[in-house]
């Protein structure tokens, strides 16, 4: 199977139809009326589709496991056509058009089965996806060209040529994807000034985004929450407390990390761990997602 643990549960929903079609009018009254030798045809397929997007991931073996919220079906007739609707919504990682696609396929299978003593002439038809959303999916095609950034990599040895930054470059590569030029790229030292300076000094018009990467974990030298938390004027708990929960399910320490975000003037501040992994991490926590922050920082609703 595909790997999922990278991604964040979100509400996902899809919706997918099938066409049941007989071949005479006296069928469809015979649905209506509930007089099908077999038994009530909606009642008995609703039952049975519940069941089939409940079963998917045991039938098709690449579909995760995954909790489903809520299934509605339901059905609407057109002429000699029964068309059946399935909507199905989790809170995962992946989506569920598959289960909503099988739900519609099994309720329309047994709808058959019923109505065949009656008419041969029965046919399945249409059966797709009429509708996703949820995840990151959404989001994929969005770019933010308009937003320019900075990354500042906090690290002693990486300033003193001891070490090589993978953070802060893949930083820069992963907002590259959602059409964000990084304008600035700096090394500093582990120093509460010089970063502290350093932001005030990037803060400006020319960046809307600035992310420090190293120095948010509990060593002696780990200063970069001291330097950025006083200047920061709307504090934004709520991002790093998603980045750290999204990481606390990967590994035990993300809980230590002492990272801040907020707004210094007009310019986004963000706080990431220095190792390359963490930052990854609070990348795929956080982005794109985040960046409907500044359409709302200029009074535009949600």
């Amino acid at each position: 199977m595909v790997d999922i643990t990278h991604k964040s549960s979100s509400l996902r929903i899809a919706i997918a139809t099938a066409t049941v079609s007989v071949s005479k009018p006296e069928t469809i009254a015979a649905i209506k009326q509930r007089k099908i030798p077999k038994g009530d045809v909606f009642e008995f397929a609703r039952a049975a589709g519940l069941l089939g997007v409940k079963k998917t991931s045991d039938l098709i073996p690449d579909c995760h496991p995954l909790p489903i919220e809520y299934t509605a079906i339901s059905y609407e007739i057109e002429n000699l056509n029964v068309i059946i609707t399935v909507e199905v919504h989790t809170i995962y990682k992946t989506g569920v058009e598959v289960e909503a696609m099988h739900g519609a396929s099994i309720t329309a299978l047994t709808m058959y089965d019923m109505l065949k003593p009656i008419d041969k002439g029965v046919e399945i038809s249409s059966i797709k996806l009429l509708k996703k959303s949820g995840g990151k999916s959404d989001l994929k095609n969005l770019k933010f060209p308009e937003i320019k950034a900075a990354v500042i990599v906090c690290s002693d040895s990486v300033a003193s040529g001891e070490a090589q930054d993978s953070s802060g470059k893949s930083i820069i590569s992963k907002l590259g994807t959602f059409g964000i030029d990084t304008l600035t790229y700096e090394i500093v030292k582990d120093d509460l000034e010089t970063i502290k300076a350093k932001a005030l000094e990037l803060c400006t018009s020319k960046h809307q985004l600035i992310i420090f990467t190293g120095g948010t974990g509990l060593s002696p030298r780990d200063v970069t929450p001291e330097a950025i938390a006083p200047l920061i004027e709307r504090k934004i708990d709520g991002i790093m407390e998603t980045a750290r929960s999204y990481g606390q399910e990967r590994m035990p320490y993300a809980m230590l990390s002492r990272g801040v975000a907020g707004f210094i003037g007009d310019t986004l501040a963000l706080t990431f761990p220095g190792s390359k992994k963490g930052a990854e991490e609070y990348m795929a926590a956080l982005f794109p997602q985040i960046l409907h922050l500044f359409a709302i920082n200029k009074g535009q609703k949600h």
